[in-house]
């Protein structure tokens, strides 16, 4: 009689009915392969064999819902934004935005960057310095670098505002590969960094910044978008193969470049001075992130991004010279906070 009872309902399982034994219910299931067992619970009947998935189409009303499987109704808060667009604010990760205030109490706008990554530019530091080349690496780099500058000096010509647009792109490229093969190198070897992994990828974040605010100022023309395309491409590829190579030279290329670019930038200063570039507000974002005062000019923005463009050749001079002594970067103090 069990015999015939268990391949009645076995049978009815698969055709997919659903039978009452006892007072429990087995319900239509779909097999999924795996082997398990359902159980009568007043009879004591054991199916085995397969594991079976309930797929009801009906329940009797003396079966409630799981928790997982009720409904809920509540939907996920919402902030608003100052021009009215709603943003998701889920607590469900415990992240949210945090209160951030200025010092005088008005909200901070910016989620690219806080605060405390906020800083007054060193404007006093020395722009004249120059490495004079010394053997031939130090020459090649040099001559490397003055031969860029030639098409730059063609295109552009005095259009300093597109020139300082496009080559921000490509002065952000060496330290976020130099900061990304030095991690790697640290992963590789279970090594510490000696803090210069950070320190290259502030430079190249500093000038990421300095690429936001020129956009601010400058509105790139669709051939000037296209130039950053093909040049950054070739750029970060030449780049890093030359990193993996010789560190020492990839250095010292950047190094260079930074003289160049505040010769740039002085050449800019000079025609904001004379007239030919209009001196108009500074933009809100370099306000908040280089602490200008309220009223600060192009030209205050100007003279800071050249200052933090000496920083950045002083750091990739230095890193040059580690590298020329026989010694490996994490060996000398990294240069943290000297943007």
């Amino acid at each position: 009689m069990n015999r015939f009872v268990l391949k009645s309902v076995m049978q009815g399982l698969i055709n997919g009915r659903s039978y009452s034994i006892g007072n429990e219910y087995v319900y239509r299931a779909a097999v999924v392969g795996r082997s398990a067992q359902l159980s009568g619970q007043q009879n004591g009947i054991v199916f085995g064999g397969f594991e079976w998935r309930r797929m009801m189409s009906s329940e009797p009303a003396s079966v409630e819902k799981a928790p997982f499987e009720k409904e809920d109704k509540k939907e996920s808060p919402v902030t608003e934004d100052k021009k009215g667009k709603e943003v998701l604010a889920s607590s469900y990760w415990g992240i949210s935005r945090p209160k951030i205030t200025r010092e005088d109490g008005t909200d901070w706008p910016w989620n690219c960057f806080m605060p405390w990554e906020t800083y007054r530019a060193d404007v006093s530091i020395d722009l004249k310095k120059h490495h004079v080349p010394k053997n031939f690496t130090d020459k090649f780099a040099y001559r490397t670098v003055k031969l860029l500058r030639i098409p730059t000096d063609i295109f552009f010509q005095r259009r300093y505002g597109c020139r300082a647009m496009m080559l921000e792109t490509v002065a952000a490229v060496p330290g976020m590969v130099g900061g990304m093969l030095l991690h790697l190198r640290s992963l590789r070897k279970f090594q510490q960094s000696g803090g210069w992994i950070k320190a290259l990828l502030e430079e190249a974040e500093n000038e990421r910044m300095h690429l936001m605010t020129m956009v601010e100022l400058v509105k790139p023309k669709w051939y000037e978008r296209l130039l950053v395309l093909t040049v950054q491409g070739v750029f970060f590829n030449a780049f890093f193969v030359l990193y993996l190579l010789s560190p020492k030279l990839a250095h010292r290329i950047v190094g260079y470049l930074e003289e160049e670019a505040i010769h740039s930038y002085t050449e800019y200063l000079k025609d904001i001075e004379s007239g030919a570039i209009q001196n108009v507000p500074a933009p809100a974002i370099a306000i908040d992130y280089w602490r200008l005062p309220k009223d600060a000019t192009l030209k205050d923005v100007i003279t800071v991004i050249r200052a933090d463009e000496a920083h950045h050749r002083d750091v990739n001079h230095f890193a040059s010279d580690i590298h020329f002594q026989g010694k490996e970067l994490r060996e000398a103090p990294a240069p943290l906070g000297y943007h």
